[in-house]
């Protein structure tokens, strides 16, 4: 068995599938583990749709998650001329044939297989028709030539042995009247010239492959191993498209989503090894294999992302976790300034506490992040007079101090409790809006110690 060579080829007309990122993950990871090759190929003849800013989203998207590919990508577009000679190689060794039949033609042929309640198969009219008989003045469609009887086998690497009856498969279109290859063509051709060893893709593309089977038997070349994994579907048991909410990479880096969660996410979506859930790259490399592939559908379940992705955050390396909320902020927020590094770093140990995703940290980080404090409206409504006379006391008490911490800072705010004759809250709350613009936010000695002395009385004279 020559070494493996596996491939993604998604077709550039739109942004990547989360169901497109789980394919490319089971495929890379599956050619890592065997020490093979991972190619990226864009398949785009779809001239209307395919665009160049998609084709980048893509690769983007990949390598975001951490797929990178071998080689340079392979376009399908420039390939065409290859598949239009092996069509006519087809239809010369007598596999394929040309057929007149008209739009009206097939689509009354479609309307009664409805009425009869019976799947449409091409009625095979011009499949043994003489070429001397044929009409001059049609441009026709070239059909490649089915196997009518028997059956055929397909040893699935997933689904385990998958039976079908040759009489139903058509005599698909391999080539158009306008002479352009049709899907089944183009990747049979294009999969060959790569040298593809191993096609993993969804199981919606089981009937495509019987179609593209019979092509390499036709063309005497060696037939790749298959292994068709169970689609995702929504909660509620959908197939999930493109038109659902969440079903996209960006739809899960722009609400603070780490790379290394989802793809942990999307690596347990239907693949298990023993009882273990969390995996590193390494691990999830060494580990990976086509047997751990389940046969039934996954269920997308937006709330296990985002307690992984709390996991992570959670647990991952403080200094990785900057690095990922700076990513982040670039993009998404307002850029980090490098001189706030100091203070987010030594504050990610609360900014993290209840937080989901990238977002929740920044939200809790606003007040370190911004220089300028940005004010509720409703919350600065409570900002009255008491509440003035609590942070001049406060802001006089701390005078004296040479640095701000839960030991120097406990004993003054027990002594404004008392002073005003109210509680944490009515002390608490004042300062913290003073301080971050909300009476929502992390832990209030949690603030005035991540601020510092000097911003902490340079917030409180401006709200003064």
């Amino acid at each position: 068995m020559s070494k493996v060579a596996t491939r993604f080829a998604p077709s550039p007309t739109g942004a990547l599938h989360i169901g497109g990122v789980r394919t490319a993950l089971f495929n890379w990871l599956y050619t890592k583990n065997q020490n093979g090759t991972f190619h990226l190929r864009i398949e785009d003849t779809d001239k209307e749709r395919s665009k160049e800013e998609y084709k980048l989203q893509i690769i983007k998207s990949l390598k975001w998650i951490g797929i990178e590919h071998d080689g340079d990508e392979y376009i399908q577009s420039k390939k065409i001329d290859d598949h239009i000679k092996v069509a006519n190689e087809l239809l010369k060794n007598g596999n394929a044939y040309k057929c007149y039949c008209s739009t009206e033609e097939i689509e009354e042929q479609k309307k009664r297989a409805k009425q009869k309640k019976i799947p449409y198969v091409y009625d095979r009219k011009w499949r043994d028709v003489d070429e001397k008989d044929c009409p001059k003045n049609i441009k026709p469609v070239i059909r490649f030539k089915s196997k009518i009887d028997g059956s055929s086998l397909l040893k699935d690497l997933v689904q385990g042995d998958v039976q079908i009856e040759n009489n139903s498969i058509e005599d698909f279109i391999i080539l158009r009247n306008d002479g352009t290859p049709t899907y089944n063509l183009s990747v049979t051709v294009d999969d060959h010239q790569m040298g593809m060893t191993h096609i993993i893709r969804g199981d919606d593309h089981k009937i495509n492959t019987f179609k593209q089977i019979q092509i390499y038997l036709a063309m005497g070349w060696e037939v790749p191993k298959f292994a068709h994994i169970p689609l995702i579907h929504t909660l509620e048991g959908k197939k999930l498209s493109k038109r659902d909410n969440a079903s996209t990479l960006d739809d899960y880096s722009k609400i603070g989503i780490m790379p290394d969660a989802l793809r942990n996410y999307l690596l347990r979506l239907g693949w298990s090894y023993q009882d273990k859930e969390i995996f590193t790259l390494d691990e999830s490399i060494k580990f990976f294999n086509l047997e751990g592939i389940g046969k039934s559908p996954s269920k997308l379940d937006i709330s296990r992302i985002l307690s992984m992705n709390e996991h992570y955050i959670k647990t991952i390396d403080e200094n990785d976790l900057y690095t990922n909320l700076v990513n982040y902020c670039e993009i998404y927020k307002d850029k980090i300034n490098t001189q706030k590094e100091t203070k987010i770093k030594s504050s990610l140990s609360f900014l993290k506490n209840k937080a989901k995703t990238l977002e929740d940290i920044f939200n809790n980080a606003k007040y370190i992040i911004l220089d300028e404090v940005k004010f509720n409206e409703d919350d600065l409504k409570l900002i009255d007079n008491k509440a003035k006379k609590i942070i001049n006391e406060f802001q006089n008490e701390i005078k004296s101090l040479e640095s701000l911490n839960k030991e120097n800072l406990e004993p003054i705010i027990n002594k404004l409790i008392k002073q005003n004759e109210t509680n944490f809250k009515g002390v608490g709350q004042p300062l913290r809006i003073a301080l971050t613009g909300s009476k929502f936010g992390p832990g209030l000695y949690d603030i005035f110690i991540s601020l510092g002395k000097d911003d902490v009385e340079q917030r409180l004279g401006k709200i003064l």
